[in-house]
């Protein structure tokens, strides 16, 4: 990391959008638009979260609502900061990274809940790999726009691809898969909005898939033993039986209808029964009654689609788009490569998590436990995005002069 390119994230490409008007104060270049949306959709997803926790006493929602407090004081602190004054951080970045994801390996620290060493107790429990969404998106952008928008050098780009990756890896050392995935997903999107070479993805991608086959065989043939608490009698090393679960469900949803492919089954259920306009805010049976598990954190959007129907989740599904969109149009708007790929990399984390918790209840992907922004119950998860609003209104607010010069 010591030879990375010392070119300034500020200098080389800049952007300009056709209709750009400059900063339009506080709440211009697309903020205010930005704004009206998040608040809309937030509002939306608190309603549809307190419904969920109605009919599921293991889940308070009062916590969300604390985490949405301590959301937006961090989320306007960020605003208000300069995202530019980040931009060449990148060792630093990297160590907060790493750090927060070790965390709760650390003795008398971490703890230990479904199987995964994923949260840390101070004073109240958390988990540090969901605020690692935000160094790490952060690190990329930082890193990526060092070589301005072009690279095409193999040495160098095999530098920031282990740079970038090493997180996925690491946080599976927890292991937290759902995650690792959308770290994964952050540093791909920030490389390909970064002029990585065309060649050098596709190769990436093809020896990915090859290195996961190889590790699957090896886990296999070295590492499965007995373990008769598994559903098939069987423990594995690298991907646990649950997860391999998660993969043939969704490859063979009928191949195993007493655990994964049930709650596939029951999510697909609860749906369906929503029909047009759904059965009302709090009525719902599959999670009342117990069919459908983690439903205020996995399946929101079963919850949503049940009691408000076709209609509720396609408005969803809209206001998603109008968000994004207007993400977007900050991240062309902005002057400089660092804050393009900063959005770029939260836009892209927000896209992947969006498809991937809807499309896992319909069966569309596999079931990861990745949750809806803005929906799911959790109030690391919810800081977490707050913040990442933050950063986009950092970047729409402060693109436009530095020290009172234009860039």
């Amino acid at each position: 990391m010591s030879q990375l390119p010392h070119i300034s994230p500020m200098q080389g490409m800049r952007f300009e959008s056709p209709d750009k008007k400059g900063d339009g104060g506080p709440l211009g270049g697309g903020l205010l638009s930005f704004f009206l949306v998040a608040f809309v959709l937030i509002c939306y997803g608190l309603v549809v979260c307190w419904s969920a926790c109605l009919v599921d006493k293991d889940f308070n929602f009062s916590r969300q609502y604390l985490g949405l407090l301590l959301g937006l004081i961090c989320m306007v602190v960020v605003w208000r900061f300069d995202y530019r004054k980040l931009g060449n951080m990148t060792v630093p970045l990297y160590i907060v990274t790493i750090a927060l994801i070790l965390s709760p390996f650390v003795p008398g620290l971490g703890v230990e809940e479904n199987g995964a060493r994923s949260w840390i107790k101070l004073g109240m429990q958390f988990q540090p790999g969901e605020f690692a969404k935000v160094t790490m998106v952060l690190l990329a952008a930082s890193l990526v726009s060092r070589y301005g928008g072009k690279l095409d050098d193999l040495r160098q780009y095999l530098k920031v691809l282990f740079i970038l990756l090493s997180p996925t890896v690491v946080i599976m050392l927890q292991p937290d898969l759902g995650t690792g995935l959308v770290y994964f997903f952050i540093a791909g999107v920030t490389l390909v909005m970064g002029g990585a070479k065309p060649s050098y993805l596709i190769a990436t991608v093809i020896l990915g898939i090859a290195a996961v086959a190889i590790l699957l065989g090896i886990d296999e043939l070295v590492f499965k033993h007995e373990d008769p608490t598994t559903s098939t009698g069987y423990e594995y090393k690298i991907l646990k039986q649950y997860q391999r679960s998660r993969l043939t469900v969704f490859l063979n949803p009928d191949a195993d209808t007493s655990a994964t492919g049930y709650n596939l089954a029951q999510a697909m259920i609860a749906v369906g029964s929503g029909g047009l306009f759904g059965k009302g805010l709090g009525n719902t049976t599959q999670a009342a009654n117990g069919f459908l598990p983690e439903a205020p954190t996995d399946f929101i959007f079963c919850v949503l689609a049940e009691q408000l129907g076709f209609v509720g989740a396609m408005a969803l599904i809209l206001l998603y788009a109008a968000f994004i969109v207007c993400a977007v149009r900050i991240a062309l708007r902005s002057d400089d490569l660092f804050g393009m790929l900063l959005v770029c990399g939260v836009v892209g984390m927000w896209l992947f998590q969006i498809l991937e918790n809807i499309g896992m209840t319909i069966g569309l992907m596999p079931i990861t436990g990745i949750p809806l922004p803005f929906f799911s119950y959790g109030s690391s998860f919810m800081v977490t995005n707050m913040i990442m609003i933050g950063l986009i209104a950092s970047v729409a607010s402060h693109h436009a002069t530095l020290g009172g010069k234009r860039l």
